[in-house]
């Protein structure tokens, strides 16, 4: 299911998502879809970079999985 949203977009990048949407055959909704998407990817990407920094400096910590099971109480299931 999909939900209607409202967006202000610069005339300039209006124009440009038109001619991409042109160019492409597709809609503005799918191609503003599939940059979040994108953008979504790259983030998490930088973020498990970050993480696996953080690990290599020991900046972070990791727990082990039956330390976390304790700590849940899941390991009695």
């Amino acid at each position: 299911m999909k939900t209607a949203i409202n967006i202000r977009l610069d005339n300039d990048l209006l124009k440009t998502l038109d001619h991409a949407a042109r160019e492409t055959n597709l809609t503005r909704t799918t191609l503003i879809e599939r940059a979040i998407i994108a953008y979504q990817d790259r983030i998490d990407e930088l973020m498990s970079d970050t993480i696996l920094d953080e690990l290599q400096e020991g900046k972070r910590t990791t727990l082990p999985l039956q330390d976390f099971f304790s700590k849940t109480g899941l390991d009695d299931v």
